[in-house]
């Protein structure tokens, strides 16, 4: 009889306390639902945890990545954006519904972000910014890259919505780019439900982010200086009713934000567990059947990364009998399932692209996994699926 495991590909994280959090915040006496006080107080707590100036509560990872590509249309200007092809669909989204030409790379096994030095060979004069996805809690930058964008002026966006906490020499993920892009979703390291967050030190796209966040009205500006400008140029307008940007209704809510701030005081220890039960699967695989070498300095990964070493049709197929004979859920491709450019909306946008210049994601794509990776895991399942994968030769 083949043993049940009973992996999921995540545990619910959402605890009694945080429930209880909302509870009582709702037995108050008319209280405020849409984003209000909460939602500020959750934003400066993730600015503090995070080590940035401003943070921008939305609904969504997604339409934290929409907001950013749209400020960086605001500020920059159109052109190419230079996107990895190993990503989730929203990042190419955004990038093509603000208009932008998306400019891929393949990747580096070792993170699964995008390879640096292609990326150093496709800037041109007419990069408008790097959007950079750290994939699964891996950490993607390296010194070169940032030096050169440094040296170019060139802005780097980063996704961190699959890598809370994660460090690159020793400074949190998030921090290095113009802005950086988060989600809350309910697979991820802490979870509001559904949300997401812009974070940023840069004043100017925080207040425009502020606005995009909410039809772009300039009265979701907190700086006084913004809203009088545009109160004295649009003499002929309602000062509470001026729409700055045709943008877009992102809120969250009041609940969302309890949830955050309740989840936020877990979210280190958790991460912990994580880093910790990481090294154990890495640690107890067969390094001849699968790739063991990530970079996993600095890392805080929600989900086990499996990829095989050597394409294997046969090996593959094993392993997904295996991990469903065991009840151990997992998702093929990796991060938002693989190659992005074999997607049907790409090749719709695009046309079909030259895939055999993307060999690295293509193997990720094919003979690639990942699996849940949570603090309720209990030790002895990933010892005992370690076991079972590394004798599938």
């Amino acid at each position: 009889m083949s043993t049940n495991l009973d992996w999921p590909l995540m545990r619910n994280n959402i605890t009694r306390e945080d429930l209880d959090a909302v509870i009582t915040y709702l037995q108050q006496d008319e209280p405020m639902l849409t984003a209000s006080r909460q939602v500020a107080a959750f934003e400066q707590e993730w600015s503090d945890w995070l080590g940035v100036k401003h943070s921008v509560f939305v609904n969504s990872g997604a339409s934290a990545n929409l907001v950013s590509m749209s400020v960086l249309r605001e500020l920059k200007g159109l052109g190419e954006v230079i996107v990895p092809t190993l990503t989730w669909v929203s990042d190419i989204a955004s990038v093509l519904q603000c208009g932008f030409k998306p400019v891929f790379v393949d990747i580096n096994p070792r993170t699964l972000g995008m390879d640096i030095d292609e990326v150093l060979r496709k800037i041109t004069p007419n990069t408008k910014a790097v959007f950079i996805t750290h994939i699964l809690g891996y950490n993607a930058l390296n010194q070169p890259l940032l030096d050169a964008l440094s040296a170019r002026n060139i802005p780097l966006i980063e996704d961190m919505c699959e890598s809370h906490g994660a460090t690159f020499n020793g400074q949190k993920l998030g921090t290095f780019g113009w802005m950086s892009d988060f989600s809350f979703y309910y697979a991820h390291h802490m979870s509001t439900i559904e949300g997401g967050m812009v974070c940023t030190n840069d004043s100017d796209v925080y207040q425009i982010a502020r606005m995009f966040r909410a039809h772009g009205m300039v009265r979701e500006s907190n700086s006084e200086a913004v809203r009088a400008q545009y109160r004295d140029n649009h003499t002929d307008l309602n000062p509470d009713f001026i729409f700055a940007y045709p943008a877009y209704n992102f809120r969250s809510t009041e609940i969302n934000a309890i949830m955050g701030r309740s989840q936020l005081k877990r979210l280190d220890a958790n991460n912990e567990i994580r880093r910790r039960n990481l090294e154990i699967f890495l640690e107890h695989l067969d390094p001849n059947l699968y790739f063991t070498d990530f970079e996993t300095k600095g890392s805080s990964n929600y989900a086990f990364t499996l990829v095989l070493r050597q394409p294997n049709d046969a090996l593959r197929d094993k392993i997904m009998q295996t991990l469903r004979q065991h009840k151990v859920e997992f998702r093929r491709g990796t991060s938002g399932g693989g190659n992005q450019l074999r997607q049907p909306y790409l090749k719709a946008a695009l046309g079909n692209q030259p895939l055999h210049e993307y060999p690295k994601v293509d193997h990720v794509h094919f003979y690639g996994f990942y699996i849940g990776n949570y603090p309720q895991l209990e030790e002895y399942k990933i010892m005992e699926l370690c076991k079972l994968l590394s004798s599938l030769a």
